[in-house]
């Protein structure tokens, strides 16, 4: 896990570069900003749980009042501040203000966004309506920070693509003909959730169904050719081309680990498109290094379709930032021209989607470093290995 210096050394960094914009001090609304400053873990809901620090280093944290006993128990924060419940007969943001004052925080004041979001239905006054300060937007300094995994963030994510080998494998295990999706799903999750409970204890799970994921969503036979789709519970046949998912939250931290499969003997054209997709993600690798853009290794992977007449068959992006969230910037993407920088985290995930036939499409997660990239997951990739028996 984290440990509480770090969380102190992300919330100095970002206390300095509040008051380099002239402010008294920040505010962050967003759940997962709040965990990674200060690695507090809560449920999300309409009632609003909110960390403040003021430039002069004292913080606090505001959660509804029947979160006390809990973040008493379970938190570190020397003070702790509440409010009766949401909405209440005086808006929470309202009480807020109040707190904001009471730490000295005026005139200007940093924040992720100007209120709480609007999540599950809350509605609410903005931050610069019930205070009057004027909100110095700093969501743009903290996704930077994200970006750059530190050492301790990159073996946590290792960590998570271990089990969600682990996970692969027993998803491969329970995915037979006549099985249904749900059924081959369901058994894999419990399994390698039930062994990653008894092997470190809840490593940060927020609700009781959280754990380790493992299914294909849906992305079986033809549906695989959707780059993304929902589960129907489909019943595995004889020839079906599988692209799979895994996940597993470790303190939070996930990789991501997926793979293209078939049932039964590939037919050649299923072996034509499976080695295309391998040697992209050749192409993509050989093109992370530090000073490369986020858009160069797009680029460099859609050369590789367009000069072998792949591109009818590409549908999205080489890749994704994955850290806290399983989705995070920068993007892989021509669009984005961000630098790669050693403790970056990303998957690389180009894959081939042919209609008549399924998709396929490998993802595994790699952290940047100084000569080029680590491999963060560890999984076969070739067709033999990924070929499930009838």
């Amino acid at each position: 896990m984290i440990a509480p210096e770090e969380f102190a050394e992300r919330r100095g960094r970002l206390l300095e570069h509040a008051k380099a914009q002239g402010a008294s001090g920040y505010v962050l609304f967003g759940p997962d900003y709040v965990h990674y400053f200060t690695g507090f873990w809560f449920l999300s809901n309409e009632r609003p749980i909110v960390y403040v620090q003021s430039a002069t280093g004292e913080d606090a944290i505001f959660v509804p009042e029947f979160e006390l006993e809990r973040t008493r128990a379970e938190a570190s924060f020397e003070r702790i501040e509440t409010y009766p419940e949401y909405p209440g007969e005086e808006h929470p943001l309202r009480v807020f203000a109040r707190l904001l004052r009471d730490l000295g925080i005026g005139g200007r004041v940093a924040a992720d966004q100007d209120g709480y979001p609007g999540i599950l239905g809350y509605r609410g006054p903005p931050l610069s309506e019930v205070t009057g300060m004027t909100v110095v937007a700093v969501g743009d300094a903290i996704e930077h920070m994200l970006a750059r995994k530190s050492p301790a963030e990159i073996e946590l994510i290792r960590e998570s693509g271990r089990w969600c080998a682990r996970a692969h494998r027993l998803l491969e295990e329970h995915t037979r003909v006549g099985v249904t999706e749900a059924a081959a799903s369901l058994r894999a999750q419990q399994e390698a959730t039930l062994a990653m409970l008894a092997e470190h204890g809840s490593r940060g799970l927020l609700g009781s169904g959280d754990g380790v994921k493992a299914g294909y969503r849906g992305q079986i036979g033809r549906r695989s050719a959707w780059a993304h789709a929902v589960a129907h519970d489909i019943t595995f046949a004889r020839g079906d081309v599988l692209v799979s998912e895994t996940g597993a939250p470790v303190w939070g931290y996930q990789a991501e680990l997926e793979r293209a499969l078939v049932i039964g003997p590939p037919t050649d054209r299923m072996r034509w498109l499976f080695d295309r997709m391998l040697a992209s993600r050749q192409v993509a690798f050989a093109a992370i290094r530090p000073g490369a853009t986020c858009a160069d290794v797009d680029a460099a992977v859609l050369r590789y379709f367009a000069d072998n007449d792949l591109l009818p068959y590409w549908r999205q992006h080489t890749g994704h930032g994955t850290g806290l969230r399983n989705h995070e910037a920068p993007f892989l993407d021509v669009g984005d021209s961000t630098p790669l920088e050693p403790g970056m985290v990303f998957t690389i995930e180009p894959g081939l989607y042919d209609p008549d036939v399924g998709g396929f499409r490998h993802s595994d997660t790699v952290a940047v470093t100084d000569e080029g990239y680590e491999l963060l997951t560890d999984y076969p990739d070739d067709l033999e290995s990924l070929t499930l028996p009838v």
